[in-house]
Parts: structure tokens; sequence; C-alpha cells
């Protein structure tokens, strides 16, 4: 990045150079008539060229230099040093987090740190907003913040601290919505238009809809709230395609994935303890955890050959695998209540499932369980080069155990349903395979 300020730097010069209009050195080599003029600038000439940026910047405040290559629109300057205090500077901005969060929020162009300050954010709401006086925090900051779906908050917290916020803006405003006035809810409508679509408000339960939501209906879309009305009153009633995902939580201990998330382990879980297996959307609003999912094998990190998966996963009872599919984002797997072998033959298996998930994000969507309806083929242990094997509906194998995988493919054979619409080879953007213990 240095080399590159000063590249633009001796580009910016020599433009500068080219023009005559502001110099005022002229400068006369030769003798006679065989001279040549050149055009200088005093100042530049009085330059010392062996600038040392981290000389320099050593000895400066590096956020006061940030704030005036922003309003002197030195967009490169101010790239760089983005650039130089997130690879270099964390730590301190973190222990002064207010300090960054209210410079870079008061620009539109310090995009990095805003970023870096939104991103920490997510990872330490609480945190943060006990650094932070949250009611003056901008607009601007608050939207990118809820917009997350990575935002480690519960949904009911999030709407209280919007709540919160968008009094804090109207003053004259007290929390009791039923004493405001056209114009102050006017106002705070006004106030809180930005923020409202973000808010995940299927992902409330029933009691905090009530309590929580229900009095400030008049601030919501007479749509937006009828659709949620009815959604609470019928369980199976299904929103329209429209709705946010529930946000992306991780409680730790639970599990490690890069292919599922803790709404998806949720509802697996449901169907692992045959707990309210005829899917509604009222199952997705609180989280059912009773299991820790122990990662055995990870492909990008472990390898994608039927020997390593034999190595890492043969033995283990009660294992659960999930595919991401390259190219879709589909999510398919199964679960196996007994073992995986090398070899054994046929696993009869009554309890064994396999499903599949449109991605993580719209995982309430039709995902699909499908139950093995002939248990005598449930699970494949013929070959050492098979991977996980789930009868012939899903098939993972290749032609020696040392060898990636060459063979993927589904197709409806002893389970219920048909897990994907197509028979076609697929490729694998990982896989993993897990044991569930109770917690």
């Amino acid at each position: 990045m240095t080399t590159k300020i000063l590249q633009k730097l001796g580009q910016d010069y020599t433009e500068l150079l080219e023009n005559k209009e502001y110099c005022d050195v002229t400068i006369n080599v030769g003798k006679d008539h065989n001279t040549k003029i050149f055009h200088a600038h005093r100042n530049i000439l009085n330059i010392p060229y062996c600038f040392e940026w981290n000389y320099y910047i050593g000895r400066t405040n590096v956020l006061n230099i940030l704030v005036a290559a922003d309003e002197l629109l030195l967009q490169d300057l101010v790239d760089y040093i983005q650039e130089y205090l997130i690879n270099n500077k964390s730590i301190w901005m973190k222990q002064h987090f207010e300090l960054i969060h209210r410079t870079s929020f008061q620009s539109n162009y310090l995009l990095e740190l805003q970023q870096f300050c939104t991103n920490f954010m997510v990872q330490f709401p609480k945190k943060t907003f006990k650094s932070l006086d949250f009611n003056m925090i901008s607009e601007k900051s608050l939207v990118s913040l809820i917009k997350r779906d990575d935002l480690q908050m519960k949904e009911i917290e999030i709407w209280e601290h919007v709540l919160k916020w968008g009094l804090a803006q109207n003053s004259n405003l007290v929390e009791d919505p039923d004493t405001w006035l056209d114009d102050g809810l006017k106002s705070m409508k006004i106030t809180l238009q930005n923020c409202l679509p973000s808010i995940r408000f299927y992902n409330l339960s029933s009691k905090e809809f009530l309590h929580k939501v229900r009095p400030y209906k008049k601030l919501l879309n007479q749509q937006l709230y009828k659709d949620l009305l009815n959604s609470y009153m019928d369980p199976d009633v299904k929103p329209n395609d429209n709705i946010l995902p529930s946000r992306n939580l991780k409680i730790d201990g639970i599990i490690d994935s890069t292919i599922v998330n803790l709404n998806i382990v949720s509802l697996i879980s449901r169907w692992i303890d045959k707990v309210d297996v005829n899917i509604n959307f009222a199952q997705f609003r609180e989280l059912y955890l009773p299991y820790k999912f122990r990662l055995l094998l990870r492909g990008s990190r472990d390898g994608f050959t039927p020997k390593r998966f034999h190595e890492l996963c043969d033995d283990k009872p009660c294992t659960i695998t999930f595919i991401k599919i390259k190219g879709t984002g589909e999510i398919i797997g199964g679960y196996n209540p007994t073992v995986w072998l090398a070899s054994g033959g046929w696993g009869k298996i009554k309890d064994s499932f396999i499903f599949s998930f449109r991605n993580k994000q719209e995982f309430y969507k039709d995902p699909i369980l499908s139950k093995v309806k002939d248990f005598n083929y449930a699970l494949n242990r013929l070959l050492e080069r098979h991977g996980p094997f789930f009868g012939g509906d899903i098939l993972i194998y290749s032609e020696n155990s040392r060898t990636n995988y060459s063979t993927s493919y589904c197709q409806q054979t002893f389970y219920e349903k048909k897990i994907r619409n197509t028979k076609n080879n697929f490729s694998m953007e990982d896989y993993e395979v897990y044991q569930l213990i109770n917690r």
C-alpha cells in the first residue's frame, strides 16, 4: 500500500509540474540560444524528499490525519490509513471504540472503519452498547447493525433497543404509546422508518409479541401486523416469502459449523427426538437444543476421501452428516442412530432419516424430512470406498478409498421422499459429520 501511495504521489507531482497555471519559479537550463525553460513550484522545491510514512505516523495522531485527509478528499491516503489502523492497531481501536465509532460514522467515506465497527458490534453487542451512549448512535450505524443476519442478540432485545433509541430521538414522547398524539406517532414512525424493515418480528415468541409488539402496532405497516397476528394465532399459517430469516446466533458448545446454523440444528434435533415433527412455522420461534454436536470430520479440513471418513467416523454412535452442494447453496444430509463401518453389509435401522434445505438462511421454507421406509436398506456399509451412504438415496463414493469422492448424487429409493429434484451428480462445497452428545 505504501508503494501505491508513493506512486500516486509521484503521479500527482507530475501532473502538477505539467500544469503551468500555478507555477511561481522558472528555471532556465543551458546557454545562449540552447536553453530550455522548466516551470516549478517554490513549496515543492523546499520539501525534503526523504519522507518516511512510518516515521511520521508514529509521532502524530493518526486519527486526526485520517479526518483531515477525509475532509480534503484525499481518498488514497484515507484508504491507506484505514488499512493501517485495521491491520496494525485493532487492539487500540477496540480499547477506544467509542472514539473510532463516532469518527467513522461522521463521514460517508470511512467505509472500512465503519465495517470494522459494525463487525465488532455484531460480535459483542452488549459490550459495545455499554461503551457507547446507545441513544446517541447515528441512524446509519444502527441500521447497518440491525440489518446483519449474524447480530448476536435476541430479537426481542433488538426490538427493545430500537424502541429506546427512537424514543431518545423524540424526547417529548414517553414510553407508553397510548399517550402519543397523532403528531407524536407520526414523528416516531418517521424516526424508525429505516429500522423497522430489519426487525425479525416473526421470530418473537407469542408472549413477546403480545406484550412487546402489540402495544406499538400503530408503528407497523397494517398488512404486516395483520400477517403477524394470523401467524401467531394459527401456527400452521405460513408467512409470505419476503420475511427475513432468523439471525444466525451462536451458542458456545452447541456446534461449530460452516454449513448450518442453530436454526437448522434445532429443527433436526426435533426430528431426532420426534418432537413436533409436523413442520409449522411456530417451531422456528424457539430453539430446541438438547444436544452438543461434536465435530468428527470436515472435508475442507480433513479431506474428501473415504479413508479419512472411516478413520474419523467409524464406530461413533449417533452421527449427523451435513453436505453443502456447490453452486446451489442446498444443504442435504442424514441421521445415523447407529455407527458407520467400512464393511458389514446393509444397516437395518428404523430411526434413520435424510433431509434437505434450500440453504441455511431460508431453512424454514419447505425443508424436507424423509424417513426410512425400508429399514433393511437404511445404510450402506458394503465397501470401504463409500463415504456416508444412506441407502440408495444419498450416495457418495470413490474409485478407491484414498482418492477424493468421484460420485455423489441423490435418488429416491429406500426413503419416503425425494430430497432433490435431480438425480444428476453434484459436487460438494464441503461436508461435515458430527456425533450427538446429550447436554
